[in-house]
């Protein structure tokens, strides 16, 4: 079975190149470093530290095989076709929550990217696959963890 697309915006290629490089470069250094150091205390049955660098480690080319597998499989999207009359993967949503009142605006990601915190949501998200596809102007339903919540969506830009 073929790995599914991963969705990319640009800036989100670019950042899971950069931690890429320095995971196969710096960070495998250091912790090449740690194994070595902790060889040098003597019996490794009992060593503490040459465990958690071998952790470390496995932990690392883990996180490698992963982005590489991300990127092998990633679609960019291209900001000059973003199609800002509908909602859509790599725009930015300016919602209006009707219950309280309150405005946030969204920028629409895949789900590697997500990042709630940054109010970066996946299209795979509750509120993301709600208002995908959706124009200006509609009022959509999303069922949440914490319950239902009426937004209405204000602007659609890139």
């Amino acid at each position: 079975m073929p790995d599914k697309k991963t969705l990319l915006t640009y800036e989100g290629l670019k950042e899971l190149e950069q931690e890429l490089e320095f995971l196969k470069g710096k960070k495998r250094l250091e912790i090449a470093e740690k194994i070595k150091e902790a060889r040098s205390f003597g019996d490794l049955s009992e060593n503490a530290e040459y465990d958690e660098a071998k952790n470390e480690q496995a932990a690392v080319e883990a996180r490698i095989l992963k982005i590489e597998n991300i990127l092998r499989n990633a679609e960019v999207i291209d900001e000059d076709e973003i199609d800002i009359t509908e909602v859509q993967v790599g725009c930015k949503v300016r919602i209006l929550d009707l219950e309280y009142d309150d405005e946030e605006i969204y920028h629409i990601v895949g789900s590697t990217e997500a990042e709630p915190s940054k109010c970066r949501i996946s299209d795979e998200s509750p509120v993301g696959s709600a208002i995908m596809h959706k124009k200006v102007g509609s009022v959509v339903q999303v069922e949440t963890p914490s319950g239902v919540i009426k937004i209405k969506i204000l602007d659609i830009t890139k």
